[in-house]
């Protein structure tokens, strides 16, 4: 579990420190939330225990790819439709694999309360 707290704690430092050092620039508010809707299933498999930590792991680097790709539309100052779509796809591709490994029969065997 330590080393989801790291990877999430990690996620999020990265995720402030980008917000805070973009110029003003187009704002993209659809793909922000959903970026922090599938932040918040990774995190919920994890809870659950249907994601083993190297599912995990490659899930949050899946993210983490998907923000810096929007920081580099961003960097101009403005994002095209054709970047907005890029993102988009990515988006949906990183739903599918979240999805996939959720659901994918592995997983972290509960902690027995004895």
């Amino acid at each position: 579990m330590k080393v989801h707290q790291t990877l999430t704690a990690t996620a999020l430092a990265f995720a402030a420190a980008l917000a805070f050092a973009q110029a003003p620039s187009t704002p993209t508010p659809q793909v922000d939330a959903r970026q922090d809707r599938q932040e918040q299933r990774i995190e919920q498999g994890v809870a659950q225990g249907s994601l083993t930590p190297r599912e995990t792991r490659r899930l949050e680097r899946e993210q983490t790819r998907i923000a810096k790709a929007e920081v580099r539309a961003k960097a101009d100052g403005d994002v095209t439709a054709q970047e907005r779509h890029r993102l988009h796809k990515a988006q949906d591709a990183a739903s599918r694999d979240i999805k996939r490994q959720k659901h994918d029969g592995q997983g972290v065997a509960p902690k027995s309360g004895n």
